[in-house]
C-alpha cells in the first residue's frame, strides 16, 4: 500500500512523462524539490558513501576510515542540507551524470561538500523533507 501512495505522488509531482526525456524529468523534479523542501533541513546518508564501501564491508583498515572520514563526508554524519543544484556535481555523488546536487554542510566541523540528492534522507522521519527526499530517491534509482 505504501508503494501505491508514492507512485501516486510521484505521478502527480511529474504529470504526463511519455514524451520527455530523463534530463527533462529530471528537471521537472528538481524545481519541484527547490519549491517544495523546507531549507535548511537536516540530513544523514541512507547507506554507505561510495568511497566507503570497503571500509563498511571489513575489508578496509578501521584507522584510516576513521581518518579519511575526516576530511570527506561520511553517510554516518549528519548535515545540514543548504540547497539543491540541478547542474551539481562532484566526486562525492554515486550518480553523478544523473543526481541533482545537494550542497551541505556537516554539522560536527561545518565543513561543506556536494553529495548527490538521492543518496540523502532528512533525519526527521515524520517531516515533509524526508517523504520528499525519500520519494525523489525511489523515483531515481527506479528510472535511471
Amino acid at each position: 500500500m505504501r508503494r501505491d501512495a508514492q507512485d501516486k505522488r510521484i505521478a502527480a509531482i511529474l504529470g504526463e512523462i511519455e514524451d520527455l526525456n530523463f534530463d527533462e524529468t529530471i528537471d521537472i523534479f528538481c524545481e519541484y524539490l527547490k519549491t517544495n523542501l523546507s531549507l535548511p533541513c537536516k540530513v544523514t546518508g541512507i547507506e554507505d558513501f561510495r568511497w566507503e564501501e570497503i571500509y563498511v564491508f571489513g575489508y578496509g583498515d578501521e584507522e584510516e576510515y576513521d581518518n579519511l572520514k575526516k576530511t570527506q563526508p561520511s553517510y554516518t554524519d549528519r548535515y545540514e542540507l543548504i540547497e539543491i543544484d540541478r547542474k551539481g556535481k562532484s566526486e562525492w555523488m554515486l550518480f553523478w551524470e544523473d543526481d541533482i546536487g545537494a550542497n551541505v554542510r556537516r554539522i560536527s566541523d561545518g565543513k561543506e561538500f556536494l553529495l548527490g540528492l538521492s543518496e540523502l534522507e532528512a533525519t526527521d522521519k515524520k517531516s515533509k523533507n524526508y517523504q520528499l527526499l525519500d520519494d525523489y530517491s525511489v523515483w531515481l534509482v527506479n528510472n535511471r
